[in-house]
């Protein structure tokens, strides 16, 4: 990109203006050109996981239809989990799409980011909407989780699923930032913010930003102090603690570690059951620790204390004590 453009997070300053400039999910960039040159693009339902280009998708298929000089006048773009509720199908939506443009032929394109959030009631208006309007608009209708949109919306679409990025697909992309900003980044910097993107190329990008800004230099220590994440010799003293040391002992330890590299009880639970998936036990034991984990996960999801669920981590490990061997450091 040429011209370095102040101010602007790196994942807009970034974020691709062409289906050309997209880095992955060939089949579906590829099916959705052959919609706009044969002019039969359907309603449109993207979903999968953040950070996997569902909406640079559309808005790059939009800026294709329009150019940027008509985009406003032709596209709505809502966030329906600030806007999801039957009034704004009733009202923006509806009075956009009855409307026909002078300026550009053909139809206009609405929007909807985080459309699971929408409400039932809402959902069944925006039905009707897409069914009555279908010659003046097309939907494009974005969201992480498919079961939370009504069967009758999700008939009406023709459904893209756009899957965690590869490290391979993200790579380029890196590189590409990295080379225009000017960063000095190691390799080990390079694998540990891939690792930690999990597949999110939002998250790659905020978390090379972070560390750029704060530390200049990135490596896998500043990666690992931005992200607050655990660095993996910490989770296998913890590991070792669990199996080895006594309830109290586990507990002051586990804790202290937690507050002196401020990490909170969420990334534990995500690191340490990488490392029990990875770790020589039995299969019993480790069933039954993993189960105690999900449990625990979903309690913290809630709302639950941190505290009590570490000693809840800790009561597991020390139930299947005596049938695993010991660890030594």
């Amino acid at each position: 990109m040429s011209g370095k453009q102040i101010g602007l997070p790196w994942v807009e300053k970034y974020r691709p203006n062409k289906l050309d400039d997209l880095i992955s999910h060939t089949e579906i960039i590829s099916t959705i050109k052959k919609f706009i040159e044969n002019e039969q693009l359907p309603h449109l339902l993207f979903y999968g996981p953040p950070g996997t280009g569902k909406t640079s998708t559309i808005l790059a298929v939009a800026k294709e239809l329009y150019g940027a000089k008509n985009l406003k006048k032709m596209v709505l773009e809502l966030n329906a989990s600030d806007a999801r509720g039957i009034d704004v199908v009733r009202n923006e939506i509806l009075n956009f799409a009855s409307s026909r443009s002078l300026h550009c032929k053909g139809f206009k394109v609405i929007i909807l980011d985080e459309c699971d959030a929408m409400t039932r009631d809402a959902q069944a208006a925006l039905r009707r909407v897409m069914e009555k309007f279908t010659k003046n608009v097309r939907f494009c209708l974005i969201c992480n989780y498919l079961g939370k949109l009504i069967p009758a919306i999700q008939s009406r679409c023709t459904r893209f699923r756009f899957a965690p990025l590869s490290v391979e697909q993200m790579m380029p992309r890196i590189n590409h930032v990295v080379e225009e900003e000017g960063i000095d980044i190691d390799q080990n910097g390079m694998d540990l913010l891939l690792k930690m993107a999990e597949g999110d190329m939002r998250r790659s990008l905020n978390i090379l930003q972070a560390s750029h800004l704060a530390f200049n230099k990135v490596t896998d220590d500043i990666v690992y102090k931005v992200t607050g994440r655990p660095r993996r010799n910490d989770i296998r003293r913890m590991m070792e603690w669990l199996l080895n040391q006594d309830i109290k002992y586990c507990m002051d330890s586990i804790e202290e570690l937690m507050l002196e590299n401020g990490i909170a009880l969420n990334d534990v639970l995500t690191d340490l059951y990488e490392e029990i998936c990875e770790a020589d036990l039995p299969d019993i034991p480790k069933a039954e620790i993993l189960s105690a984990l999900a449990d625990i996960e979903y309690r913290l999801n809630i709302g639950a204390t941190e505290k009590i669920q570490l000693a809840v981590i800790v009561a597991a490990f020390s139930k299947v004590r005596n049938t695993v061997p010991r660890m030594e450091e």
